[in-house]
């Protein structure tokens, strides 16, 4: 494969929230999927990059397929923004989180298009915000999400070119502790202490994990008070929760507006704020024969795994849509100075995605 056109746009700086960066790198994007005749929908965003979708014409009798994907990057300019090479590897980023991904998609489009003359029910979206957690492009996508019956993500593939069939849900939430300031030498019992609280409520936090279950609680942030001689009037704590199964998401919802009504310190109350970012993503009975159909089309079954990240898989999913996701190149190191993707393994997923999509794009129900 030649990674000139990857090369371009990795050198392009797309952070989330350099908008001039991520709308040069979805212009570009844009360009080459008008060349095969999508029509190019902008979502146009004030101070994050516009979210792209490209539409083929609907033909009645087939599957409608969304592809799916991101533009952003998580370095800001000046920190991480060259494309290099050696014999096996490419590195940069974005060159397997998600600009690789998204390339793969367009080479498999291109075999489409240059096998069969056309592309119809086949969309693809991109989003401006996936690294950041999707807060912006979510509602978005799930609107878009329902007029789909399946849906393939470009997130990088596993170690053994796995897909990835399941990913948990993750919520953020914060607790605000409000209790009495006193001095703590002459007032001592006046006082309420909310960081006092915090710590009962951390332990209680921390107790909700079950790891049998897939279930992490992590208060990962605290703060509070004002001083060694001040009885502490406030405290805050920034909790994840993370699940496998939507029963102990609810679970977890239950338990955390539980524990900000109990009475942990006298004089000091809770108040929650937060929510579910992305739910989880579950194996289901349309995901499976999506997969079925996908060996039955390779002649042979892809590899599976579950991951404790999210992707925008997650949203989709949980729109009730047949999911896959992983279908990017395999890479490592994302996230730091140190991602790399395989250049070995471009080839492997562009074959196999152009054989699942010339199939689909062919097919027609009778």
């Amino acid at each position: 494969m030649n990674f000139s056109e990857l090369e371009k746009i990795i050198n392009i700086n797309s952070f989330t929230g350099n908008k001039v960066g991520v709308d040069k790198n979805g212009d570009i994007f844009a360009h080459w999927m008008e060349v095969l005749g999508f029509e190019t929908k902008v979502f146009t965003r004030e101070l994050l990059g516009n979210h792209l979708l490209f539409k083929s014409p609907v033909e009645d009798g087939k599957k409608r397929v969304l592809l799916l994907g991101h533009l952003d990057t998580v370095f800001p300019p000046g920190v991480f923004e060259t494309f290099s090479e050696d014999k096996d590897w490419i590195y940069g980023p974005g060159v397997c989180d998600m600009k690789g991904g998204n390339i793969v998609a367009l080479e498999a489009l291109r075999q489409v298009k240059l096998q069969q003359g056309g592309i119809t029910n086949i969309d693809m979206l991109l989003v401006s915000d996936e690294e950041t957690g999707s807060e912006d492009s979510k509602p978005l996508t799930e609107k878009l999400a329902k007029d789909y019956d399946v849906c393939f993500v470009f997130e990088a593939a596993g170690l053994n070119h796995e897909v990835v069939i399941g990913r948990k849900g993750v919520g953020t939430f914060t607790i605000h502790l409000t209790g009495k300031a006193a001095h703590a030498g002459n007032h001592y019992l006046d006082g309420a202490n909310a960081n006092l609280a915090a710590a009962h409520l951390i332990i209680a936090l921390t107790d909700l994990t079950n790891i049998k279950a897939g279930t992490t609680v992590n208060p990962g942030k605290i703060s509070g008070g004002i001083g060694a001689n001040t009885i502490s009037p406030n405290a805050e704590i920034v909790v994840e929760i993370r699940y496998t199964q939507a029963s102990e998401r609810e679970r977890l919802l239950t338990a955390l507006h539980d524990l900000c009504e109990t009475i942990f310190v006298q004089g000091v109350t809770a108040t929650l704020t937060g929510g579910i970012q992305r739910d989880v993503m579950q194996s289901s009975s349309n995901q499976m024969t999506l997969l079925a159909s996908v060996a039955g089309i390779l002649g042979y079954p892809l590899k599976t795994e579950k991951r404790g990240g999210v992707s925008d898989a997650n949203i989709v999913s949980s729109q009730g849509v047949a999911t896959l996701d992983g279908f990017g190149p395999f890479g490592d190191g994302d996230h730091t100075i140190l991602e790399r993707a395989n250049k070995a393994s471009f080839d492997k997923r562009i074959a196999e995605m152009s054989k699942i999509l010339l199939a689909l794009n062919a097919y027609k129900e009778t």
